[in-house]
């Protein structure tokens, strides 16, 4: 984890831990590294719930309840399926937020309506949810790293008063 990264998570913690919230994750292209960064802080179970890695598209119907014909529609790497899946991680969880992330990390799996490095980010609670595409550059992990950075980013941001 980065020192970027590691001061970002440190934040939401104190944000979290003020309001006594919680948050949950949702994560294909990551792998579970947003959870992984939580954890990393001691004392994270105070403020986050819970983490769902659904790599695959019957990973993201199975557990968070995304409709197999929103991904047949739009892709796993569409706003729509990362809207679906930070609902899904919010009514799956006892969390107050939630983010999620789908994407394409590569080196390969990218085409021409969406190269690698295309990552969606939705965030949501219970009355807000919000999706941004993102076109990261480098390599699997700089794709990765950024989407952890920006992800979390856009939790602090959800954030009322953060």
């Amino acid at each position: 984890m980065s020192s970027d990264s590691h001061i970002l998570v440190q934040q939401l913690a104190t944000e979290l831990l003020q309001r006594k919230q919680r948050v949950c994750t949702a994560e294909s292209c990551t792998g579970g590294l947003i959870a992984k960064s939580f954890t990393d802080l001691a004392g994270s179970s105070d403020w986050f719930d819970r983490g769902f890695v659904t790599y695959s598209n019957a990973a993201k119907s199975e557990m968070l309840g995304v409709p197999a014909s929103l991904i047949e529609d739009y892709g796993a790497v569409s706003e729509a399926v990362a809207n679906a899946m930070a609902s899904g991680a919010l009514r799956h969880s006892e969390a107050d937020y939630a983010v999620a992330v789908t994407g394409v990390a590569g080196p390969g799996g990218g085409s021409e309506e969406k190269p690698v490095g295309t990552v969606w980010i939705a965030v949501a609670s219970v009355d807000q949810l919000a999706a941004r595409r993102h076109l990261f550059a480098g390599d699997r992990s700089a794709v990765r790293e950024a989407t952890l950075v920006s992800a979390i980013e856009a939790l602090l941001d959800l954030l009322p008063g953060a």
